[in-house]
């Protein structure tokens, strides 16, 4: 238990403590892409942590998947990032902006454009639009070119995220968006050099970790990746061999951090990941189907696979002072998924804290 509470490190920032917020889309930006005093407030309320992860957030109009999505391509959705940094940094967390470019999950409604993904292979189920539910639409395959300059567009996201004073930004690679569909054997179905073999499959995200690293230095970029993770019609062929292959890729970049997400069931290949991974590694832990208490699961991801620290998703979102509550072992709240997407403040600032 004592373990989560030591000192460490993430990127450049010394921080008290080794909780992190896992990120989440909530859905309470303008519809223009801008942060909002809402958001703001929430993660101020959260500013606890070591390290809070931003919901993901687009580097293009065409990389939104959801409605109420925040941006970082324009001035003034940078300029709406200020405050909200401010206000999560109060407590001496780093503070990472979530770069996500949706692919195929969207829908036309959301952005404007027709979704785009490695090849033309259309999801199965409904997106909520801003006039309701629809069935996802058939992306339009990739070219060359435009992988290249969504590349380019997650690289001015990244300085926009520096520029707006975040410490750095975690490119996501998981949860059946653009990154892990480029590593998905069922929606990446190329025969150039962006797919294929492993090495075809993993091009992508290693080309945008890389680029972004360059950008703004190792030390300010990290990636998430959900390894096994079957969400949003993903296949991976072999999973063991793709991640290592994709972590053998990048283990000279000295990373702020790589964040597995955690499948349940597959702790084994969770432990031979972090044997592969020389540098800090965040675990949002998912160890079976029968979830620890948070405190438990904590101490687990820290002694059972060595990480360095631990990411907390709807815990963290129904316990703005989930540091606290882990110290004292409990009490802790329990979300409303009803309040997860979009509306006001209800079920987004009114958690209460163990003071109150």
């Amino acid at each position: 238990m004592s373990r989560l509470f030591e000192e460490t490190t993430v990127g450049t920032v010394k921080t008290a403590n080794r909780i992190a917020m896992a990120p989440m889309t909530r859905s309470r930006a303008t519809r223009e892409g801008h942060a909002t005093d809402l958001m703001a407030e929430y993660y101020g309320q959260r500013s606890t942590a070591a390290l809070i992860i931003t919901e993901g957030i687009q580097p293009s109009l065409s990389g939104q998947g959801y409605t109420n999505t925040p941006g970082l391509h324009t001035e003034e959705q940078v300029e709406s990032w200020k405050p909200v940094v401010k206000a999560a940094q109060a407590n001496g967390a780093a503070f990472f902006a979530q770069i996500m470019h949706a692919g195929r999950i969207g829908h036309p409604e959301i952005a404007g454009f027709q979704p785009v993904a490695p090849s033309a292979v259309r999801p199965e189920g409904q997106v909520f639009t801003y006039t309701g539910p629809q069935d996802y639409v058939t992306p339009r395959a990739l070219t060359h070119d435009e992988i290249v300059e969504i590349i380019a567009d997650h690289v001015a996201a990244a300085r926009n995220a520096v520029a707006a004073g975040f410490d750095g930004v975690e490119i996501h690679g998981a949860n059946g968006y653009l990154a892990q569909q480029f590593l998905s054997v069922s929606v990446n179905q190329r025969t150039d050099e962006w797919g294929g073999s492993v090495q075809g499959r993993i091009k992508y995200a290693v080309e945008v970790v890389r680029a972004v690293a360059d950008a703004i230095g190792p030390e300010r970029t990290a990636l998430r990746i959900s390894p096994a993770n079957l969400i949003q019609g993903i296949e991976e062929g072999d999973s063991r061999e793709l991640y290592l292959a994709l972590l053998e890729a990048l283990r000279d970049l000295p990373l702020a951090y790589l964040h597995i997400m955690e499948v349940a069931g597959n702790r084994e290949l969770t432990k031979e990941l972090r044997a592969a991974w020389p540098h800090t590694l965040v675990l949002n832990p998912h160890r079976d189907a029968d979830p620890l208490a948070p405190h438990e699961a904590g101490h687990d991801a820290l002694e059972d696979v060595g990480a360095d620290l631990v990411a907390f998703g709807s815990s963290y979102l129904a316990n703005p002072d989930l540091p606290a509550r882990l110290a004292a072992q409990g009490p802790y709240e329990a979300p409303d998924p009803s309040t997860f997407f979009g509306g006001d403040h209800t079920g987004y600032l009114d958690y209460p804290t163990l003071k109150a």
